[in-house]
């Protein structure tokens, strides 16, 4: 059978500051400018995840799409929804929560989680409607994570 990406959207909404604890106050504002706040700032994530696969020749599917999406919330949108990435996500404790930092980690978080038979190729999270990050299987790949 053929093989075919097929991609899933989900959103969440997270708050989030950007801050390196090790850093000065002033250090950080440099760096990170109001992204530093103290009290941090929101952010309504939209994230692509596409997967690819073998068609099953009896439903059709590489996998139903609302196993994906359950999968994908269950593992990722239940721990950020209406979180502070900083404070209340633990697999997050020991990165800065930039867009890049986040979109891997939720790649080694999901990728042990996905059927046997599916391949994780590519998550695309958007930060803000202009701004988003891309990783992939190959930059995946490249790093040792895959």
């Amino acid at each position: 059978m053929p093989r075919v990406n097929i991609t899933r959207r989900v959103h969440w909404n997270s708050a989030h500051r950007l801050y390196r604890p090790d850093w000065s106050d002033e250090q950080n504002a440099r760096v990170y400018g109001v992204c530093a706040n103290r009290h941090g700032h929101g952010h309504n994530y939209e994230m692509d995840v596409t997967v690819s696969g073998e068609v099953d020749p009896e439903t059709g599917y590489v996998i139903d799409l609302k196993d994906l999406k359950d999968l994908v919330e269950a593992h990722i949108v239940d721990d950020l929804d209406h979180r502070h990435l900083n404070v209340e996500v633990p697999w997050l404790a020991d990165r800065v929560p930039t867009t890049e930092n986040l979109v891997i980690a939720i790649w080694e978080r999901l990728l042990p989680h996905l059927p046997e038979q599916v391949v994780l190729e590519r998550l695309v999270l958007w930060e803000t409607p202009r701004h988003y990050v891309e990783y992939t299987r190959e930059l995946a790949e490249q790093g040792g994570e895959a």
